[in-house]
């Protein structure tokens, strides 16, 4: 018994004495990607730099979070508009369902949200790209009864993106509106 309480005593020094690790920097997220937006154009990451962004990656057949987070981004646009000296937004929707998500959906989708969104789709391999770039989890579930309905399961996270094109903030499920107009 005396030399199992030694071991966790050991343990637990080694533990207490670990030197905290400390990251530096931002993390590696964003990048150069090639789109198509909903006028059928088709667009790069170059296209936006200059303005400050709110991307979200998800698709038009979300039954529920989608159009939730969609909706907490209007209302991070609009609080920010009603800023003195603040800086436009510019929110882009990027569909993680290229094979049903086409730019004519989605513009029709969007016409429920924000005046300024813009949305963004492409072959899946763009996609793809794009999603690897923000490092944005997305899986198609099974169509069980081949009626081209199923669920994509993806990451729910927001990203703020500065004018120069670079990663700045990120914004979760449980981030608020007032959260992210804060930053």
């Amino acid at each position: 018994v005396s030399t199992q309480s030694t071991g966790k005593k050991e343990e637990l020094e080694r533990q207490k004495n670990k030197p905290n690790v400390m990251s530096k920097g931002k993390p590696l997220l964003g990048g150069p990607f090639v789109l198509v937006d909903t006028d059928g154009n088709t667009v790069s990451d170059k296209d936006y730099l200059g303005k400050w962004l709110l991307i979200y990656f998800g698709f038009t057949f979300c039954p529920d979070i989608c159009p939730e987070e969609l909706e907490k981004i209007t209302e991070t646009v609009n609080l920010v508009d009603n800023l003195p000296n603040a800086p436009k937004i510019q929110p882009i929707f990027i569909s993680v369902d290229p094979k049903r998500d086409t730019p004519e959906l989605i513009k029709t989708y969007l016409e429920d949200f924000h005046p300024r969104f813009i949305g963004l789709t492409g072959t899946s391999a763009q996609i793809k790209r794009a999603t690897k770039a923000y490092r944005v989890y997305y899986s198609e579930g099974p169509d069980v009864a081949g009626t081209n309905e199923y669920i994509v399961d993806h990451s729910i996270v927001t990203f703020l993106v500065d004018p120069e094109g670079q990663f700045c903030q990120h914004f979760g499920q449980r981030s608020s509106p007032d959260e992210a107009a804060s930053k």
